[in-house]
């Protein structure tokens, strides 16, 4: 059987930069070469795309755009007719391109603009197109069609830039502190911040504004955090639900890559029925925001035992230990097995 070419795409011009090297990494490590040929594109920082064949190790690295030998200026073809990569290497090479497997985190990779350049030039896709991309990115919408497919959302207030402090104040008030502010579009909990009273708002409003020209104000929900992998594109397959314990604080940027405080159970640490009902959310919220191939999501358990939507996350972390597919391997779908259907849920969609 002649081998799928799939181009994986890494890197970018995100905070969440760092992070893709090291999804992409395990990504182009564990794909079934027999089936799949890899060709790895990666995004610099600044913007430049390059046509990379050096060790994988050295995209876990960092390293991997220090060996000019090794990156060739490229870019796909906007012809629908030619799924090809075009690498610039005097001549022009035209490589034949079967899918794109997008393993970009954050803006700029995440949220629906990678994803509607590739589908306008006609690349079948391993991830959420580009409309289930930008809702997942966007958190005040994504609420919204949560809200509409009847599952429970926290109460909440936008404001855009330059809204009169009053105003965000008067609404922090009435949804009442604790709470937290966010960017509506912003990856990896960047410019979130817990406000347990009026004294710190401003300063938090301040830090959300930074990264995004629209801020949430969100009721805080007690009890804890949990996520549910879904994979699928019309019958859907939902992994493990797994809970995330905290010893302090929220669930930041520093705690999602370090867990220096915080601890992943997988699967939790509740009934069956509960975790069936946090599956079925899951799925409803994948189903409203028009997700396909692959996505998590994240929801809150209260104590008194409500499940309430938090985010999705369409390009989760993807190394072989991240939350995804940790949650699908306890499913009983091992990382490279994983791997393999990913792709070929995107090749057939």
């Amino acid at each position: 059987m002649k081998r799928k070419t799939i181009a994986v795409l890494f890197g970018g011009c995100s905070t969440e930069y760092e992070i893709s090297l090291q999804s992409a990494s395990a990504v182009l490590e564990h794909m079934d070469k027999e089936r799949f040929a890899p060709l790895a594109v990666g995004i610099t920082r600044e913007g430049r795309w390059l046509y990379y064949t050096g060790p994988v190790g050295q995209i876990a690295a960092g390293r991997w755009q220090e060996d000019a030998g090794r990156c060739t200026p490229c870019a796909f073809s906007p012809d629908r007719g030619r799924r090809e990569l075009l690498v610039f290497s005097g001549l022009v090479q035209r490589l034949p391109v079967d899918a794109v497997f997008p393993v970009l985190h954050g803006k700029n990779g995440e949220d629906g603009t990678v994803q509607g350049l590739l589908e306008l030039a006609g690349f079948p896709l391993v991830g959420c197109g580009t409309l289930a991309s930008a809702l997942g990115m966007d958190k005040d919408r994504a609420h919204r069609l949560a809200a509409a497919a009847g599952v429970a959302v926290p109460r909440s207030a936008v404001f855009r830039r330059g809204a009169p402090p009053a105003d965000i104040q008067e609404a922090a008030l009435e949804i009442g502190y604790p709470l937290f502010v966010k960017p509506v579009r912003s990856g990896s909990s960047f410019g979130v911040s817990r406000v347990p009273h009026q004294g710190r708002l401003a300063r938090a409003v301040e830090e959300a504004f930074r990264h995004d020209g629209e801020i949430l104000l969100e009721e805080e929900i007690p009890g804890f955090e949990v996520g549910c992998a879904v994979m699928g594109n019309d019958a859907l397959t939902a992994g493990a639900v797994d809970e995330i314990e905290l010893s302090g604080g929220f669930f930041n940027f520093e705690e999602k890559y370090t867990l220096k405080t915080s601890k992943i159970h997988c699967p939790a640490r509740i009934s069956p029925e509960k975790a069936a009902e946090i599956q079925e959310a899951a799925k409803a919220v994948y189903r409203a925001l028009g997700c396909r191939v692959f996505a998590r999501v994240d929801l809150f358990l209260t104590p008194e035992g409500r499940v309430v939507f938090n985010e999705v996350n369409t390009i989760p972390g993807f190394t072989a230990h991240s939350r995804f597919p940790s949650m699908m391997r306890e499913a009983g779908v091992p990382f490279g097995e994983l791997v393999s259907r990913l792709i070929d849920l995107g090749v057939e969609a």
